[in-house]
């Protein structure tokens, strides 16, 4: 799936997440987490990697095995170092607006990846099936 940097298309993300998570029979205690994870993902492509130039593409791919679900969202920034991002624990940034989009991810998924590449950031998000 290929979405314009415009947070108004994360409800067709949304709505690709749940047709998948049916067809996966994906437990709907696990379905809320996934949600989270990827709309965070998303967001930071289209808000963080992409500075919401709508000019520019998020991409979504996603692909199964027996052991896992994995989702891979790429945007087309600059990257960024994962080790910068800022506790968002810390009391110094509990009352933050933001910053807490690869927190949540790390919490509902089972393993998170970030590969920045030639032309743009790559975060992959797996979930454990079984």
């Amino acid at each position: 799936m290929e979405i314009e940097s415009d947070p108004q298309n994360l409800i067709t993300v949304e709505e690709f997440i749940n047709y998948i998570a049916v067809e996966l029979n994906i437990p709907e205690d696990k379905l809320n987490g996934l949600l989270i994870s990827v709309t965070e993902a998303v967001t930071n492509a289209i808000k963080h990697g992409n500075n919401s130039d709508k000019n520019k593409s998020v991409f979504i791919q996603v692909d199964s095995n027996e052991e896992f679900l994995i989702i891979k969202v790429k945007d087309q920034g600059k990257g960024f170092d994962p080790l910068e991002i800022p506790d968002p624990t810390q009391p110094d940034n509990l009352l933050k607006d933001s910053g807490r989009g690869i927190y949540l991810m790390k919490i509902y998924m089972d393993e998170i990846e970030f590969n920045p590449t030639e032309n743009g950031t790559e975060t992959i998000l797996k979930m454990k099936l079984k």
